[in-house]
């Protein structure tokens, strides 16, 4: 083989790599976008069956009554009956990243853009939580709104920066993602006490118990 073909087919071989290892952390987002919305359907999924069993219809909920969404099934008089719905909205969490100028772990995008439903009560070794959902196309901009807050005050506390993703009996504390390494954490809100509780949220979805009880 003449030198030259010899250095052109090296040249395009370095590239080839190149082009593979730019890449690969793209399609591992994407991965873990999935992963995620599929553990959360998953739980979902529990949640209602739960409800099933226990009420013989679908989750109930008073606080979301007379409120629109594509997850009502049927209205009451001081209540609605719902159930989770397809995210119909582009699957990113750009105005929070505009916002900040942040790169978000792609768990919590996988989280806020899965589907469509009401917040969710569940266990989680023993303690209790409920799950923050997006109700509709009008509370996805809420949520996204209400995440930019929660991001500015750790900015302005000089916290490292965390996104919750579930409340607990506590008004001072939640359930977040440690936007570093992608951990769950328990964390006291205004101080920089935390607690890991999951290696992702995918691992504290699937261990997350459904409760089935009325919001």
């Amino acid at each position: 083989m003449p030198a030259a073909a010899g250095s052109l087919i090296s040249v395009m071989q370095r590239r080839v790599h190149q082009a593979v290892s730019v890449t690969q952390p793209a399609k591992s987002e994407k991965i873990m976008i999935e992963e995620t919305s599929q553990a959360l359907r998953d739980f979902s999924q529990r949640y209602c069956d739960l409800w099933q069993q226990t009420y013989g219809h679908a989750p109930a909920s008073a606080a979301l009554h007379g409120i629109p969404s594509s997850c009502v099934l049927e209205s009451h008089e001081d209540e609605i009956w719902w159930q989770p719905q397809p995210f119909t909205l582009a699957k990113n969490l750009d105005a929070v990243e505009r916002a900040l100028d942040i790169s978000l772990q792609p768990s919590v995008t996988g989280f806020y853009t899965a589907q469509f439903a009401g917040d969710m009560a569940g266990t989680y070794q023993g303690k209790r939580v409920s799950l923050v959902q997006v109700w509709s196309e009008d509370d996805f901009v809420r949520v996204q709104e209400n995440l930019i807050g929660h991001l500015v005050m750790k900015r302005r506390l000089k916290h490292s920066p965390t996104l919750f993703i579930a409340t607990t009996d506590s008004e001072l504390e939640v359930v977040s993602v440690c936007n570093l390494s992608g951990e769950v954490i328990i964390e006291q809100l205004g101080t920089q006490k935390r607690e890991v509780i999951a290696p992702s949220v995918q691992n504290f979805l699937i261990q997350l118990q459904p409760l089935s009880e009325p919001s």
